[in-house]
């Protein structure tokens, strides 16, 4: 059988004001938050982990950090599994905001919101892929995997096989150390989804 538990990091600081876009790591509530989730897993032994990877952001390592101790493994960052950055933070929230309603609904997934950066598209194709080559590479096993909200919303493209390329008609918003979980009984075509946005330790 191979399980893949896919959390989201802790919540965290970005600094928007320098003229650039920064991740300045976890929050003390994303510490907090993270602390709970180690401790959680830590007294129930719920993920026994053969493979330990993460998303080399800061606050996806930070929160790796924090939850390896309750795993065990070593950590692998693999830059694949980086949230979906669609431009280089210049623009103040407020200008980003006016841009993004500007464009159609159905021509966000296609649009490049400043060049040298993925489209929406592009970022779930990098996802999917990802998820591909992992559960290739670790059939029969069981991952862990700290990312990104985005990174787990492109995951129902992946294990629902929906196209990238039509607009969700659904929002999913996970919550920060939340645990969504994947698996697939040997031998079965098709996965299972188990949980989702599991957060009780909060």
């Amino acid at each position: 059988m191979t399980h893949i538990y896919l959390m989201r990091h802790g919540d965290y600081i970005e600094d928007l004001e320098n003229g650039s876009y920064q991740d300045l790591g976890l929050s003390p509530k994303g510490i907090r938050q993270t602390e709970l989730l180690r401790d959680r897993l830590t007294r129930t032994g719920e993920i026994k982990a053969d493979v330990f990877i993460s998303s080399p952001m800061r606050r996806a390592k930070e929160s790796a950090e924090l939850l390896a101790p309750a795993l065990g493994i070593p950590i692998t960052f693999d830059k694949e599994f980086e949230e979906w950055v669609c431009d280089d933070g210049t623009s103040t929230p407020e200008e980003f905001s006016v841009l993004w309603q500007q464009v159609p609904e159905e021509q966000k997934l296609f649009f490049r919101f400043m060049a040298g950066y993925e489209t929406g598209l592009e970022f779930s194709g990098r996802i999917q892929s990802a998820l591909n080559r992992i559960l290739r590479e670790h059939e029969g096993k069981t991952i862990a995997l700290v990312s990104h909200g985005g990174v787990i919303a492109a995951s129902f493209s992946y294990f629902f096989g929906l196209s990238g390329a039509i607009p969700m008609r659904v929002s999913l918003g996970a919550e920060n150390t939340s645990i969504t979980h994947w698996f697939k009984p040997v031998h079965a075509q098709k996965w299972i989804l188990e949980r989702y946005n599991d957060y009780h330790h909060l």
